[in-house]
């Protein structure tokens, strides 16, 4: 769980067959003070709800989540900019 409210937490989605160099997907976990907000990136770079990070908590998500920091999250939002962009 994150620290307190304002703290993000990232995670690579590794998916079965992939590696953290290559990575599915990305979530975070934000803190506000209304509790944790769990979300993904999607294709159009918006981050949306999701339920990956506490599924994978509780042993139910197929593939790994790997802890990264701020910026190796900025870093694969940045590399899923320019590969959704070239595959339109």
């Amino acid at each position: 769980m994150t620290e307190g409210p304002g703290s993000t937490e990232h995670y690579a989605i590794v998916g079965v067959g992939r590696t953290l160099d290559n990575p599915s997907g990305l979530a975070r976990r934000r803190s506000t003070p209304q509790g944790a907000i769990d979300e993904a990136v999607q294709r159009d770079l918006s981050w949306q709800p999701t339920n990956a990070i506490t599924q994978w908590e509780y042993g139910n998500f197929p593939g790994e989540l790997i802890k990264i920091d701020t910026e190796q999250a900025n870093a694969l939002v940045e590399r899923f900019r320019e590969k959704w962009g070239r595959e339109g």
